[in-house]
């Protein structure tokens, strides 16, 4: 394992890049200029700390808002052991099941349905092993060609200093782990997706970092594209339908709900992820 000081600068780090992205979108919510914008009050986030029983905790900062129907920020750091079943499908974890770990986990629900819905999560653990992963990917209900650009040119421009290979390996891992098998079909239009980066600390911090700052800089910018368009009840309706697909994806596959359910995380932070309302057909 790392020593303190290690854990203590990427802890840091995570609540960081929460405190700003947190801020930038409360920013959007002032900005808002939609038919809405008389009737509803800007969003501000409310946080909730919580404590793990085996060790640790986190914050839970959530925000319904004008701009956003319901966006979830979380920031954890735990420790503890995992079940000796568990544990073995864990790197560097079945000697003795010990771990730590610290990240953060944004999910945004967008109340219009012409602003994508986004996931973003970035993370480090320490068994006998420590490394890194995370990942970013947009969920636009109806996809746009230039907001699919503009967000992965902001990864690609991300994981270039970290090598040629990285964008490209990152991109396919992402359009191979959000996928959706009972449907045959992707969760949305990509991203990027990483785990086990454990080659290097100090230079796979800094892919984390520039992950982080990349998506601070690219959605907001998204966000503000498509926030004040008019929308119609089929619209809705779509948007609804879509968001089942979140879900399911959330519930079946997700490593992340999977690792906080099966550690004893906080049960509604681990949930937050999932959209305010839904439709199947």
């Amino acid at each position: 394992m790392l020593d303190e000081a290690a854990r203590s600068e990427t802890r840091v780090w995570f609540e960081t890049l929460r405190d700003r992205i947190c801020r930038s979108l409360e920013l959007l919510e002032d900005a808002f200029a939609g038919e809405d914008a008389a009737s509803l009050s800007p969003g501000r986030f409310a946080y909730e700390r919580w404590e793990r029983a085996g060790g640790g905790g986190g914050v839970m900062g959530t925000m319904r808002g004008r701009v956003f129907e319901k966006v979830g920020v979380n920031v954890s750091t735990v420790m503890g052991s995992f079940t000796p079943e568990f544990a073995k499908s864990i790197p560097g974890a079945a000697t003795d099941g010990a771990f730590w770990a610290s990240g953060i986990s944004l999910v945004a629900h967008p109340r219009s349905p012409h602003v994508p819905p986004v996931h973003m999560n970035t993370r480090h653990i320490q068994t006998t092993k420590a490394w890194f992963g995370g990942g970013a990917d947009l969920n636009p209900i109806r996809p746009d060609a230039e907001d699919t650009a503009a967000f992965h040119a902001a990864l690609e421009r991300a994981c270039a200093p970290h090598g040629a290979e990285s964008y490209p390996r990152f991109k396919a891992w992402a359009d191979e782990y959000f996928f959706l098998p009972h449907r045959n079909e992707h969760r949305g239009v990509g991203g990027i997706f990483f785990d086990y980066l454990e080659d290097d600390f100090a230079r796979d911090f800094r892919l984390v970092q520039d992950v982080g700052m990349a998506f601070l800089d690219v959605y907001p910018k998204i966000v503000v594209r498509h926030m004040d368009r008019p929308w119609t009840a089929e619209d809705r309706a779509y948007q609804l339908e879509r968001r089942g697909r979140y879900v399911e994806f959330n519930l079946l596959y997700d490593r992340g709900t999977q690792f906080g359910l099966k550690t004893g995380g906080n049960t509604e932070a681990i949930l937050m992820s999932l959209p305010p309302v839904v439709s199947w057909p």
